[in-house]
């Protein structure tokens, strides 16, 4: 069982605390002085299925060098304003083959993902995968 509270402390201000004894703020304010809670889903969205590309590009010994994750979400226009539809971006740096990427994050989208699993129920994902050395990685082996 997983566990966590939030703990009010001022304004619209709460400190998040998980059972592993991590902590963070979250503001669901006008000053947003840290991250709101819809925000933070789609943090966690980023994170979850970074973790498995990353397991899965390592697991095939896939020279990558970096991986960032970006989210674009629309939200319902009436509460609760929830996610309709969100687009991952995969920033892959290293000469990681194609094929290689695209399994590792449809794999994470349609198997491995909690939270894209969660979220999809409401919301289309969509995704384009990005690549940080394409200029090298799509020259012939014989140019230079």
């Amino acid at each position: 069982m997983i566990e966590a509270r939030a703990i009010w402390t001022d304004k619209e201000r709460f400190l998040g605390e998980a059972a592993s004894g991590h902590a963070t703020v979250v503001d669901a304010g006008a000053e947003k002085t840290a991250s709101s809670p819809v925000e933070l889903v789609l943090i966690a969205l980023c994170a979850c299925t970074s973790v498995d590309v990353v397991g899965i590009l390592k697991k095939k010994r896939e020279p990558f060098t970096s991986l960032e994750v970006r989210a674009k979400a629309e939200r319902s226009e009436e509460h609760p304003k929830i996610f309709t539809s969100i687009k991952l971006i995969y920033r892959v740096g290293g000469k990681v083959t194609r094929k290689a990427m695209e399994d590792a994050v449809r794999l994470s989208k349609d198997k491995y993902c909690s939270v894209s699993a969660m979220l999809q129920t409401s919301a289309k994902i969509d995704y384009e995968i990005e690549y940080a050395d394409a200029h090298e990685h799509e020259k012939l082996p014989d140019q230079k």
